[in-house]
């Protein structure tokens, strides 16, 4: 398999860094010539200029998320700056400076025939070598095009990427780039389809088949002209779409000349909750779970889900296969009750104990019980249990203490490989949870320093955002919408048409009531709707996260491997889809929670220091320099080879992944700087380095190219938990 085990954050390097620049990656243009001392500054930032449209959005949205600085321009914004040659260059202690280092525009030329502004770009490019993105453009000689072969929807087109693409920015995916096509109903994906115009030096790095013709047409492509670069998209999307996410870091790649802040990965960690204990099962006929809070009392009778050894067995050997590792949270107290009923006898625990060190544990707290406010489930849904004084009962700082230890000291006696610092509580209880508790627990903080928790397991539906509890930082996992009582696909396909169809359909109504959820337009069938649409609904749900950078973990149950073991289609579904468009230079990210929460936390303070305009950081020549505030580590991404100077020698800089390196940089020790060493970048021969007026070919604004509906909002279109 091509997925890298990866157990640990990434490196750290310094939060001064001097950087040399790498030889100039494929179809570079070269550095302006000249001495140290005779190079321009290029400042590490983007120019993002924007129509509004939801091309520039999406490459703004992947500097944001990858932490790059940028500064947007907002067309149609009255009072925006002017961008003529002293918005975009300057002199600095003597030095001419470009402010910044690429630039996006939302075609290749948004403004009125003849513009200034325009001309300004162009000078500015050409004499500092700076590229230029056109995020979603008609096809067109003036960007080294032919009038477009097609022109239309490609919704459900199977891209792909040219040898030329491979062997440059796009070097990391396998080849296929298919486009998504999630409604019959909506058009998602428009594009125009065309080949290099006679004469001009394009590059074409990703193609299509042209729909109901012959051959193929560019979609994403490198025009050289006038000694300027410009990456041509001649296909529209918007940030949450497949095919955007795919080629995202190679067009950041190509833009940045892979010189720049910030960083992606992509993240895959799945948490299996409960193991050794039991969960309550899913009742058809009553729609709900007895023995569970959404039954009234002694309504129903519980018939719980508990794996097996060979279940055991069967996840151990499934993660060595995958080379993939499952996080066990783990209720000792399970197996202890166990043993008390069947004479002593766990093979379940003495199975997952004798392959322990395939898997890393998680403390789930040793019973399992709701640590939040007392739960006074006389009712549905459950309440508060109150004092005499009327204020809410909670559970103590004495019990939440005892849970977290009690679990440790069983882990210890089974030689379990548990990390102390993190915890998941169950059901993520003692944080707030709304309606019922809108505050933590007040004791659930000291209980936690009590026992030196670190990371606390959060629901990202619930707090996406990492916070703060007394001395922990929380960890927010995704769930994945397998539930936790079904252990056979008839049970899953029943409790989801129960909350996903309407009440004339049958259903609970649930999906009526609740914000952001969708109805399913009729129930599921029993015998094929697990398989037809609720496991690739949910992998394409997990795969945009894995393709999103977003180093959160996902968590299922204990229940979803028993039984009918109805988790890995949709696990095997997600490694397989990845597996499939990318190469073994982006391997899955498979961090454990301690390691996905520092991620977090460093991702905010990042930032916040952006966010403040604390954050300097440009390249001289082959030096690069980033200044932020003391305590705050920055983020890179820097060419393949870079090499750190260090008070001792040198060292490699970050970690590779997808043809650079990446990591987040510290002050080494005693240094004010930290010097990366790279090979020297080529020369051009003739330019001075100084901004000077320049002819440009007449301008012209060309025809707005078409936006479909799908592009215009989140897509895909699919049921929301």
């Amino acid at each position: 398999m091509k997925r890298l085990r990866r157990q640990r954050a990434l490196g750290t390097g310094a939060l001064l860094l001097a950087l040399g620049l790498s030889a100039a990656p494929a179809g570079a243009l070269p550095l302006p010539a000249g001495t140290a001392e005779e190079q321009p500054r290029v400042d590490l930032r983007v120019l993002v200029v924007s129509d509004g449209g939801p091309g520039t959005a999406a490459v703004a949205a992947e500097l944001e998320g990858a932490g790059t600085p940028y500064t947007t321009v907002e067309l149609g914004d009255a009072q925006r700056p002017l961008i003529d040659a002293a918005f975009l260059a300057d002199t600095v202690d003597g030095r001419p400076r470009a402010k910044f280092q690429a630039v996006v525009l939302p075609n290749d030329n948004p403004f009125p025939a003849g513009s200034a502004e325009m001309a300004a770009l162009v000078a500015y490019e050409k004499t500092y070598a700076v590229p230029q993105v056109d995020a979603y453009t008609y096809a067109s000689p003036q960007n080294g095009l032919q009038t477009p072969l097609y022109s239309g929807s490609v919704d459900g087109v199977r891209a792909e990427v040219t040898a030329a693409g491979r062997g440059g920015p796009f070097g990391y995916l396998e080849g296929a780039v298919p486009f998504e096509d999630n409604s019959p109903t909506v058009g998602e994906s428009y594009a125009f389809l065309a080949r290099p115009a006679a004469g001009a030096d394009f590059t074409t790095y990703v193609e299509a088949p042209v729909p109901g013709g012959t051959g193929t047409g560019s979609l994403v492509g490198e025009y050289r002209h006038d000694g300027r670069r410009e990456l041509v998209v001649t296909f529209a999307y918007n940030q949450y779409q497949q095919q955007f996410r795919l080629l995202a870091r190679g067009i950041v790649d190509w833009m940045t000349q892979n010189v720049r802040l910030g960083a992606a990965r992509n993240y895959f960690a799945v948490h299996v909750d409960d193991v050794f204990a039991a969960d309550d099962r899913w009742d058809a006929a009553l729609n709900c779970t007895p023995g569970d809070v959404d039954c009234p009392p002694g309504q129903g009778r519980p018939n719980p889900i508990r794996m097996t050894a060979a279940d055991a067995g069967h996840a151990a050997d499934w993660s060595r296969a995958r080379d993939f590792t499952l996080d066990m949270a783990y209720n000792g107290g399970g197996s202890v009750e166990h043993r008390e009923n069947n004479n002593g006898a766990d093979p379940l625990t003495d199975a997952f104990v004798a392959r322990r060190d395939d898997f890393r544990w998680i403390n789930h707290t040793y019973d399992h019980p709701f640590l939040g406010c007392e739960q006074n489930v006389s009712s549905v849904p459950w309440t508060c249990a109150k004092n005499p004084d009327g204020s809410v009962k909670y559970v103590s700082q004495a019990e939440t203490s005892r849970q977290i230890a009690d679990n440790r000291q069983w882990a210890a006696a089974a030689r379990l490989p548990v990390a102390n610092d993190e915890l998941v509580t169950g059901e993520h209880s003692g944080l707030r949870v709304s309606p019922q508790q809108p505050e933590d627990n007040p004791n659930l903080a000291p209980a936690l320093a009590a026992q030196g928790v670190g990371w606390l397991g959060s629901d990202s539906s619930r707090e996406p955002q990492q916070r703060q509890v007394g001395p922990a930082k929380t960890v927010s996992r995704h769930p994945i919408n397998i539930f936790y009582n079904a252990g056979r696909v008839a049970e899953q396909v029943d409790e989801y048409n129960w909350i996903y169809t309407s009440r004339s359909q049958g259903g609970s109504g649930l999906c009526e009531d609740l914000a952001n959820t969708t109805c399913l337009p009729a129930p599921l069938d029993a015998a094929s709707g697990f398989a037809r649409y609720i496991v690739p609904q949910e992998i394409s749900t997990a795969l945009g996260h894995v393709l999103g950078n977003d180093p959160r973990p996902h968590f299922i149950h204990q229940s979803n491997l028993a039984e009918e073991r109805i988790a890995y289609p949709v696990l095997d579904g997600t490694l397989k889809r990845y597996d499939d468009l990318y190469t073994a230079s982006a391997p899955l990210v498979n961090l454990r929670m301690r390691d996905i929460g520092a991620e977090l936390r460093d991702r905010a303070a990042w930032k916040s220091a952006l966010d403040a305009g604390q954050v300097t950081a440009y390249r001289v020549g082959d030096t690069v320099t980033v200044r932020a505030p003391a305590g705050v580590r920055a983020t890179a991404t820097m060419p393949d080879g870079t090499r750190r100077v260090t008070a001792s020698g040198t060292d490699a800089f970050g970690q590779a992944y997808a043809g650079t390196v990446s990591g987040w940089a510290a002050p080494d020790g005693g240094q004010s700087a930290v010097t990366l060493q790279l090979a020297e970048a080529p020369r051009a021969g003739a330019a001075s380095g100084r901004a000077a007026p320049l002819t440009s070919p007449p301008l012209r604004v060309p025809p707005r190219a078409p936006v479909p509906p799908g592009v215009a909002r989140p897509v895909p279109h699919q049921a929301q938990r």
